[in-house]
């Protein structure tokens, strides 16, 4: 595959006869020191370190800017970091591609005024209508200092981690599974969205197309036997809700697969929808030429309720496994994949994911929970991170393994993982953290299993959403927070009050005393949809300066604003209110692919 590039452009002073030449090595320097930095610190979601492409030449002026430009036309270069310890010419220097995302790093020195070069830059930008990422340090270094200093590392990798976050999903295909459940208005797949602000193609495969390909054994059979085995042993069976109850016929007969063939059928819908997504080598050899290929998808979703589940097995344990950082073959790259086929979901499941590079989990938004209910109803009031009250993160049996918050990092607490820091003990923990209940009947007439666990963890984590809005198009909404511990008589008390089948995590978001972020209430009572998804980390900073880039306005944040980093023009539409900025900025800039 074309791995999307980051290209590093050496912006120097064009005047000869002792100005340039003194500054060569420094301005080479700086671009050979931010590739480094870039390269061994990113990664992309298939754990290869983020690649950069450093200019050929220095450029101090058309001639070599063009020249630059044509190097960068064969390399995949997605987005341009330009470095500069000096004063240069603005405009016959700087990057006038209109496909390429922007950022400028001028050098904080008072021998040469790569400060000024960075601000008149800025301005020609701005008029052109190619908004860029400004970078320059808080604190003057010495003109011969080599050294990145820690502010600019961060606003340099926060640029590339979120540039090759876009380069990674463009091209590629959000693929429906099936259509909207249950009139889920947000599970809505919009087209022209997708195709317009991520570069990405809208694909829909008729649910019949799985069961064509069990009927037909379009599988890999030795990779079906390994599964199966893998499943059997690793999946533990856990609580069945529909044990002695006296069901209906409507209910009894709508079961087509007999409950002892329940994993049978859903190891092979799981290998087929990974095979549907991005195809399967196996399946050429076999003779299925079409198959093999899949859809080059970067994300998905499974209907499901009801046309599936009103008579076979839910996919609960499909979208746990795809959206989880391990499978029967190890470790590998988690894949959003939304229940309810999500659109909406997915796309935050997608984003949060390309900037954690860790399993996104999602989740059913249930119910908000002041400590005073609480304390009304299980007798003991919330302390610690959940004082303030939290929220009943819950979902129908699919979110991701990684989730149970089970991994150990160095220290021994609880985290998440990218797939290539995974050891057996994190896989194993994960799937002794997570029993798999009978599915609901009466929900789920065909049976299935759903994982389920309790997050016993206290770990930091982003809750975020992708809404679409008539008038506005798409928003963003993100809430940085914790997991919760609760203890067991508030856990199980709760917890029993719906359906104990289904994985259950406590989200209690920071709060800034204003606005969405007043208290928990007010974040439960902002939220934009049912559904919502968690990934690892306090990343909120990162997602609004990938948002930028996709030119998406953020709806709610509670990210401190001294890391909130966007493009260096969206200050001129309002530094005092700068969400209403933000709203403007997108709105006048427009999709980055219409």
């Amino acid at each position: 595959m074309l791995y999307p590039k980051i290209g590093i452009r050496p912006i120097i002073d064009g005047r000869w006869g002792g100005v340039r030449e003194g500054l060569e090595a420094q301005t080479m320097g700086m671009a050979h020191n931010a590739a480094k930095l870039i390269s061994e610190t990113l990664r992309y979601p298939d754990g290869k370190p983020v690649e950069c492409v450093v200019g050929c030449t220095t450029i101090g002026g058309g001639a070599e800017a063009a020249k630059v430009a044509d190097q960068f036309s064969r390399e995949s270069i997605v987005a341009t970091l330009s470095v500069t310890p000096c004063w240069c010419y603005g405009t016959e220097t700087f990057d006038m591609d209109p496909h390429t995302i922007k950022a400028v790093w001028g050098f904080n020195g008072t021998e040469r005024p790569g400060a000024v070069y960075l601000a008149a830059v800025m301005a020609a930008h701005a008029q052109r209508g190619l908004p860029a990422f400004s970078i320059y340090g808080h604190d003057v270094q010495e003109a011969g200092d080599p050294t990145i200093p820690a502010d600019v590392k961060e606003k340099i990798l926060r640029f590339a981690r979120c540039a090759v976050a876009v380069g990674w999903m463009k091209n590629k295909s959000y693929v429906n599974l099936g259509g909207v459940a249950m009139g889920i208005a947000g599970s809505f797949c919009d087209a022209n969205v997708l195709q317009k602000y991520f570069g990405i193609r809208a694909e829909w495969v008729d649910l019949t197309e799985i069961v064509r390909r069990i009927t037909l054994k379009i599988y890999d059979p030795d990779e079906y036997e390994l599964a199966l085995g893998w499943v059997k042993k690793h999946c533990k069976e856990g609580f069945d809700c529909n044990a002695g109850k006296n069901l209906p016929e409507v209910i009894t007969r709508s079961k087509v697969i007999p409950a002892e063939q329940d994993w049978e059928f859903i190891t092979k819908m799981t290998m087929i929808m990974r095979d549907i997504l991005y195809g399967n080598p196996k399946l050429d050899e076999m003779g299925w030429h079409e198959e093999a290929l899949g859809k080059n998808a970067v994300a998905g979703g499974f209907q499901g309720q009801r046309n599936w589940t009103d008579w076979l097995p839910n996919a609960d344990f499909s979208e746990a496994i795809m959206a989880s950082t391990f499978d029967w073959n190890g470790t590998k790259a988690p894949t959003p994949f939304a229940t309810e086929n999500d659109t909406c979901n997915g796309v935050a499941m997608m984003l949060g994911t390309l900037v954690t590079q860790t399993a996104p989990c999602f989740h059913d938004v249930r119910t908000y929970w002041s400590p005073e209910a609480c304390e009304r109803v299980t007798g003991m009031k919330p302390t610690g991170v959940a004082a303030n009250g939290f929220i009943h993160l819950i979902n129908s049996g699919a979110t991701a393994l990684d989730g149970s918050g089970a991994c150990r990092d160095a220290q021994n607490k609880p985290c998440m993982k990218p797939f290539w820091e995974m050891k057996d003990e994190d896989v194993n923990a994960c799937l002794n953290a997570t029993d798999w209940c009978r599915a609901n009947y009466e929900y789920f007439r065909g049976g299935g299993f759903s994982s389920h666990f309790r997050c016993r963890a206290e770990m930091p984590v982003t809750m975020l959403r992708y809404n679409i809005v008539d008038g506005i198009g798409p928003v963003l909404q993100i809430a940085e927070g914790f997991t919760a511990d609760l203890p067991d008589q508030i856990h199980n008390t709760i917890d029993q009050r719906t359906d104990r089948t289904w994985p259950t995590t406590w989200f209690c978001p920071r709060l800034t005393g204003r606005g969405a972020f007043t208290d928990v209430y007010s974040v439960m009572a902002n939220w934009g949809a049912n559904h919502g998804v968690t990934v690892y980390g306090h990343v909120g900073a990162d997602l609004i300066t990938l948002a930028s880039m996709l030119r998406i306005p953020v709806t709610m944040h509670n990210v401190p604003e001294e890391k909130v980093y966007r493009p260096h023009a969206w200050a001129s539409f309002g530094t005092e209110d700068s969400q209403s900025a933000d709203y403007a900025a997108c709105k006048q800039y427009g999709p980055l692919y219409r």
